[in-house]
């Protein structure tokens, strides 16, 4: 009986944070579907006519948003690369005992800290500029012509800088699953006269692998929803060539003012997202069930 009366009162405490939630999400997400139904553009204030599913037909089929689906799959999947293997290869090599061990691993980690809105201009300015930027100076010192990266490889540009935000926190999950790893199976697979990369493929890697599903699920839920490194630097551009789904719903709402459109972009986004979340979910649960 008093453990009934316990959890009724835990219901009771819990329920207003749990209201507020409900309603911070299903009270947008409501209006969203809403206004995806109607025609309703800020340009033509007034009527708003009821569309059904032409706001959906329209932006499904627009070859804008083909270009931004393929463009957010190669984000995704080029920066997952860049930070799972590069966060491999730096945790390895910050976990051998080193001079100033402590200092390289704060340096290592810093960028994660840094805004987007930063690190993009840092990049955009300092680095890829095609006239003073660091790698311009550089290409010019070895008798290259100077690149323009973010005009001539706007994509894979945005993929680099964005990867080295992520890196360090690849780097730091992966740091942490490899010091919990029992340094007795190394001696004794070293003392069976095992190789480095045997050790490393057959011992390191299976131990690493839930730290490796983890970095995949957290990192993948962020960067469908990249957008402050492409508003600075790119703008989309040139054309289509580095818009994603986000970037678009963002020009068809606050360029072109098309909200009706824009709202059936946002639920096509959510769609997309918690088809990609459940399927992450899964693969992660299987992982750590094993």
């Amino acid at each position: 009986m008093a453990t009934q009366h316990s959890r009724s009162a835990a219901r009771v405490m819990i329920a207003p944070s749990v209201i507020l939630l409900l309603l911070w999400m299903l009270v947008p997400l409501g209006m969203t579907i809403y206004f995806s139904l109607l025609r309703y553009n800020l340009l033509m204030p007034g009527a708003n006519p009821f569309i059904g599913f032409e706001n959906y037909a329209y932006f499904l089929t627009d070859p804008a948003f083909q270009a931004a689906i393929w463009n957010t799959l190669i984000l995704v999947a080029g920066v997952l690369f860049i930070t799972v293997v590069g966060g491999i290869l730096i945790a390895l090599l910050l976990d051998q005992p080193m001079w100033g061990q402590g200092l390289v691993r704060i340096l290592v980690i810093s960028p994660f800290f840094v805004m987007p809105t930063v690190s993009a201009l840092v990049w955009k300015n300092m680095f890829m500029n095609p006239v003073n930027g660091l790698f311009a100076h550089l290409f010019e010192f070895i008798g290259l012509q100077p690149f323009d990266f973010l005009s001539q490889a706007p994509l894979a540009s945005i993929i680099g800088i964005v990867s080295w935000q992520w890196l360090p926190f690849a780097t730091l999950i992966l740091l942490t699953a490899m010091q919990s790893l029992d340094s007795e199976q190394i001696e004794a697979a070293e003392m069976d006269g095992a190789s480095p990369f045997s050790r490393f493929w057959y011992i390191v890697l299976p131990h690493l692998s839930r730290a490796i599903t983890v970095v995949i699920l957290i990192q993948t839920i962020f960067l469908l929803s990249i957008f402050a490194e492409i508003f600075v630097t790119t703008a989309g551009g040139p054309g289509t060539a580095s818009t994603n789904l986000t970037f678009l719903i963002y020009l068809e709402s606050l360029q072109r003012f098309d909200v009706g459109t824009a709202s059936a972009g946002g639920v096509v986004a959510i769609i997309l997202a918690n088809i990609v979340a459940i399927f992450l979910m899964r693969m992660i649960g299987k992982n750590l069930d094993a």
